[in-house]
Formats: C-alpha cells, sequence, structure tokens
C-alpha cells in the first residue's frame, strides 16, 4: 500500500497528541536511518543512509506544507506537530525550511525527535535551531555500548555527538533541548546501558550537555532483537530518582507506559490508508490504533483484516498485547 508522509495523530507518551511528518520515502526500503538500532520498534535497517548526501527519495518543503495544510485542517486538539517516523529526519538538509514552512500556516508547537547521529554538523544543527523543542537519544556515555546499542553507521562516533549536544545549547536560536534516555535490558548477557556503571557516566555527560530536561524511559513495543527486553518498572524508578538528585528533579522526567488520553476528534478521508500510515511509522495494539484515530474497533477490524490478507502488515504478540506492524 502507498504511504504518505503526513500520518497520525499518534498518543505519544512523551508529547501527548502529534501529528508525524516522514521526510524520506523510498519505495524500496520501509526504513531510512543511519542507525540500527537493538530496541527499534521498526525492526532492522536493511541498508543504512551514510550521510545527508547520500539520500535518497527525499522529502520537500512544498510536500510537507501541502501535506499539512490538507491534513491539519481535519484534526483538533493537537499537541505538537512532530518530525520523526521511518527515517532520521536531520538526513533531510531541508529540514529547518520545512519546519519554517509548516510555522508559516498554522502555530502548532514543532517538534523534532532526532538519534542525535548528525548533531555535530553545523547544518544540521541550524536545521533543528527552528523547533521550538529538539528531543534527542543519547543512551550512553560508553563508546562501545553507543556502539552496542545503536550499531551505527561508520564514521558515527559518540564523542562527536556529545560536543554537538553541547554545541546545540550554545545556538543563537536556540530551542527547548531534551534528552531522551531510552534503557534497556537483555535477556542473554549482551551489553546494555542500565547498569550503575552506565548511569554514572551517562549522568556525568549530560551534565556537561545541560538540556532542559531529561527522559528516562524503556522500550514499550517488541524490539528489533529478540533479547532485547525492557527495563524493570522498579528499577526504571530507582534510576530516574538518581538523575533526580545529581541534575535536578524538575529536569527528569519519567516516561512510563500506559498513558490514558481522550481520543482524537477528526475527520477521515481514506481510513485504510491512516491506518496504514499510523502502523507504519509505529506498531500499535488495537486499542492504541483506535484512540488515535478516533475510531472504534468496529471500524477499525475490517480495515486490519484487509491489511494483513494483502501482507501489508503483521501482527506480533508481546507480553504487552497484540501489536500490527509494518510487513
Amino acid at each position: 500500500m502507498k504511504s504518505r508522509i503526513i500520518y497520525g495523530p499518534i498518543l505519544s507518551r512523551r508529547l501527548g497528541r502529534s501529528l508525524g511528518i516522514d521526510v524520506i520515502k523510498r519505495k524500496d526500503s520501509k526504513k531510512n536511518c543511519n542507525f540500527d538500532c537493538v530496541y527499534c520498534q521498526l525492526g532492522h535497517v536493511d541498508n543504512m543512509v551514510k550521510a545527508p548526501e547520500n539520500v535518497t527519495g527525499a522529502v520537500t518543503t512544498k510536500e510537507v506544507v501541502e501535506g499539512i495544510r490538507s491534513f491539519h485542517r481535519n484534526i483538533e486538539n493537537l499537541d505538537y506537530i512532530t518530525f520523526s517516523g521511518t527515517c532520521e529526519p536531520t538526513l533531510n538538509l531541508s529540514l529547518g525550511s520545512m519546519i519554517l514552512g509548516v510555522k508559516q500556516i498554522t502555530d502548532q508547537s514543532v517538534c523534532v525527535l532526532t538519534n542525535s547521529s548528525l548533531v555535530d554538523r553545523d547544518d544540521v544543527r541550524s536545521n533543528l535551531a527552528e523547533a521550538d523543542l529538539v528531543i534527542a537519544t543519547l543512551v550512553s556515555g560508553n563508546e562501545d555500548t553507543f556502539r552496542a546499542i545503536h550499531r551505527p553507521v561508520e564514521g558515527i562516533r559518540l564523542n562527536n555527538i556529545i560536543k554537538g549536544l553541547q554545541a546545540m545549547k550554545d545556538l543563537e536560536k536556540c530551542p527547548r533541548l531534551g534528552i531522551e534516555v531510552m534503557l534497556v535490558d537483555s535477556t542473554n548477557g549482551y551489553l546494555v546501558n542500565s547498569t550503575d556503571e552506565e548511569i554514572t557516566k551517562l549522568i556525568e555527560v549530560i551534565k556537561t550537555i545541560d538540556p532542559d530536561e531529561i527522559e528516562i524511559l524503556t522500550v514499550s513495543r517488541p524490539s528489533a532483537e529478540k533479547f532485547i527486553v525492557p527495563v524493570a518498572e522498579i528499577r526504571l524508578k530507582e534510576i530516574a530518582h538518581r538523575f533526580g538528585a545529581e541534575l535536578g528533579r524538575d529536569r527528569v522526567k519519567l516516561v512510563l507506559k500506559g498513558l490514558r488520553r481522550e481520543r482524537s476528534s477528526m475527520q477521515h478521508e481514506n481510513l485504510g490508508e491512516e491506518v496504514y500510515d499510523l502502523i507504519l511509522r509505529r506498531p500499535c495494539t488495537c486499542e492504541q490504533i483506535c484512540a488515535s484515530l478516533g475510531i472504534s474497533s468496529a471500524q477499525l477490524t475490517p480495515i486490519l483484516e484487509k491489511l494483513i490478507s494483502s501482507d501489508d502488515i503483521i501482527s506480533i504478540v508481546s507480553k504487552n498485547g497484540r501489536y500490527y506492524k509494518a510487513s
């Protein structure tokens, strides 16, 4: 099934009701990234993108503006318009002009979710400066752990990422900067970032970045690697408490699963496409799809059955329930 670059809204644990924008579209790849994270909810990256200069299928500013103009008017009570999806958004060097274009047609706050891989580049930081909020991932202060968890494309180094995040705070036009700390555990002794030693180093590094907020969370959907599992909630709370004690409780947010929000209120033009667009970017349960799109299970069931029969999506059972994801 053909997908669109605007999707959602998604009911996010962190951002509330968020309308998503995907800025790379390639028919030969459902995921366009320079990381192959062990915890990624979208699965493995078949062919990683080395740099922005190597991107094919880059979305244009015009496409984004036209997409938001037609899509946004059908949705009420949005909290954010968010650049994310199946790609690392900073790989598209038109990101800054896209954000400016969106802001010209709506007063909605704009967020960028980034894996931080390119923040050492001046042009990427200039693009990010146009956003209201940037949430940048940082999983470790140790190179070995960083590489084990993210499995980045050749040439990306943790030290450069840290320097780039430090430089974000020096921008003349500085967005609110959040650091996402995605904590993981494993069932087979794989190198993870939830040990006391890892947390000590991570806190040390984040102090040098001085972000506006730090988000502590763990995986809530099936990961790319089956041996990657969520950090136990009691341990997650212990880590969040330690972060709060060292970095300030007002800056640290513990993001737990189980967000409950009112259903979206929106007008649907092609519900089947909207369901697929959502699942393509974010594996969901039936309940999550219904809440995000403001529809009933009776409306959703035949759409899911059709998408499964056409091999567009598959269902995966995890301890958190049955998820639907793009095949």
